[in-house]
């Protein structure tokens, strides 16, 4: 069972104001704010993780807020919605909620289960989801969003696609996901090694126009593994596919490998190991700005340039 795809390790997508964005998820939607950190490759720019208490995998949504990129569009080629999974019941908690916050939400069903759908300050897709399967993954909890309401973390990751086949083989062939439903053009993927977080949507439709990645759209969706002895074994396998992989690259708080899926779609795969808590404790999670160690020499000069966030 552990040397296989455990479903969805996290999410990241782009944004547009740091501060907006840090204020929206930690005060509007009520998650923790667990590793406040810098994009690797531009340090400039922060890069935040938002999930429950530890950063568990499957409750990580991350950011990159590039300050001014400007609004992008989603469509074919990209994952165009993120469902949360929260508790029975709470969805009429979060419909009055989000209305004190002037969102605007649709109610809606996929496949039997009631949502609601909204777009954060940037546009990005998120549906609310009571899962009809049970999930007692740990919240985060605040002072206004309690157990009965919080959320629990990933329920499903929608992609959409001119063509689905090319992209259901993937799934499929090389990460062990199985369908689970169809209803028209949406499908619906699971795997059954682990019960949360296990969902992948396909929504095919060739009149869709392609996305066009900036603010209010997802950079990329991260699947994950046990560990880096199981990501390399995945390597070798999406290699054997044909499909042109990275090396496996060190992200201090899991490793990784990238590779873009046929239809443009890019994928990650990321380790369990070693965690958030590797560079500060659980109960300072987020509070601190930690740098990857090849930029830790230019902390002054990167402080001076991020966005001030109070």
């Amino acid at each position: 069972m552990e040397n296989r795809i455990l479903g969805l390790h996290h999410i990241t997508a782009i944004a547009d104001n740091a501060k907006r964005n840090l204020d929206f998820y930690t005060q509007v939607l009520g998650v923790r704010l667990v590793k406040k950190t810098v994009n690797f490759d531009d340090p400039g720019t922060y890069h935040f993780y938002f999930g429950n208490e530890e950063g568990t995998p499957g409750t990580i949504l991350t950011f990159f807020p590039w300050e001014g990129i400007g609004k992008g569009t989603n469509g074919s080629g990209l994952a165009t919605h993120i469902g949360y999974s929260v508790p029975k019941g709470s969805l009429e908690f979060w419909k009055n909620r989000l209305a004190q916050f002037n969102v605007a939400v649709e109610e809606g069903e996929i496949f039997g289960e009631k949502l609601i759908s909204f777009n954060d300050p940037d546009g990005l897709q998120l549906q609310f989801i009571e899962s009809s399967t049970p999930d007692d993954r740990k919240v985060w909890t605040t002072d206004d969003i309690q157990d009965e309401n919080a959320l629990k973390g990933f329920h499903n990751i929608t992609l959409t696609l001119k063509k689905a086949d090319p992209t259901i083989k993937v799934l499929t062939d090389i990460f062990g996901y199985g369908l689970q439903k169809q209803e028209g053009e949406r499908y619906r993927f699971a795997t059954d090694a682990i019960e949360t977080a296990n969902l992948v949507d396909i929504i095919e439709n060739d009149k869709v126009l392609a996305g066009r990645n900036a603010a209010g759209t997802n950079h990329h969706v991260a699947f994950r593994v046990k560990d880096d002895n199981v990501l390399m074994e995945f390597r070798e396998k999406v290699l054997s596919a044909g499909l042109n992989i990275t090396p496996k690259i060190d992200r201090d708080y899991f490793y990784s490998l990238y590779f873009r899926e046929p239809g443009g779609i890019l994928f990650e795969i990321a380790t369990d190991n070693p965690g958030f808590t590797v560079d500060e404790p659980l109960n300072e999670l987020g509070t601190n700005l930690k740098l990857p160690k090849q930029h830790e020499g230019l902390r002054e000069k990167i402080e001076e340039v991020l966005p001030k966030l109070s």
